[in-house]
């Protein structure tokens, strides 16, 4: 139920989305790497070590998995099961995956109200009103743009957000908007290779949004290993 999505020929958006998500994905795990060999180096060798290691660490981990789950939908890495769908003829699993499709972009836009009603107030911005789909902004509430990590100090550069998010207060540590912000950036590329695939499936590039058949490679050659033992 999948076809290879990495060779379709794309536009001006398709490739900015794709640049932004690889490399975002590979900064993230340099980094990760990086501070994680760094403490490492420090508790053996001076029996010290970054007292912000783990936060900003899990915090990069958070990034990785939701540049990740839109990477996949683009790979068609996620897994599926399709035990009765390949009883279908071509046409009707057409039909099956374009619902598929629809459903995940229902799916989507729902994780996406929920991942800005979120974070908004941590940015001192407006949710949005409606219990499923938007139908406004709020007209009052709470600005938490003063909430800030547990350990990951702010650097000096950034000082300037103090007058705007702050108040002029001062941070002590990284505000927490701007980790956070990850949720609606990672739910809008959700969204967008969601839409991107459906598209696929309709025009016929594509046959499906997952990969179904993880597990053939490794079926083949057990099968390949048991005749070869008869013999």
């Amino acid at each position: 139920m999948s076809a290879p999505t990495q060779n379709i020929s794309q536009g001006f958006v398709g490739r900015t989305v794709n640049a932004l998500e690889e490399n975002a994905i590979a900064l993230i795990l340099g980094l990760m790497i990086v501070i994680t060999f760094t403490n490492v180096v420090l508790r053996y060798t001076m029996n010290t070590g970054l007292v912000w290691g783990l936060e900003a660490t899990a915090v990069l981990f958070a990034w990785l998995v939701l540049f990740g789950i839109s990477y996949c939908v683009k790979t068609t890495s996620h897994l599926g099961v399709d035990a009765l769908i390949i009883y279908f003829k071509p046409s009707t699993r057409r039909v099956i995956a374009l619902i598929a499709g629809a459903i995940c972009i229902a799916y989507a836009m729902l994780l996406m109200k929920g991942a800005w009603d979120y974070w908004a107030n941590f940015a001192n911005l407006p949710g949005t009103t409606g219990r499923i789909f938007p139908t406004g902004f709020e007209e009052k509430f709470l600005a938490k743009g003063w909430y800030e990590m547990n350990d990951v100090p702010l650097p000096e550069f950034m000082r300037f957000l103090e007058p705007m998010m702050n108040e002029g207060e001062a941070y002590e540590k990284f505000p927490r908007f701007l980790p956070y912000i990850i949720l609606p950036i990672g739910i809008a590329l959700l969204l967008f290779r969601f839409i991107q695939a459906t598209v696929r499936i309709y025009k016929g590039t594509a046959t499906g949004l997952i990969a179904s058949h993880e597990v053939e490679d490794e079926i083949e050659a057990l099968e390949a290993a048991r005749v070869g033992g008869k013999d």
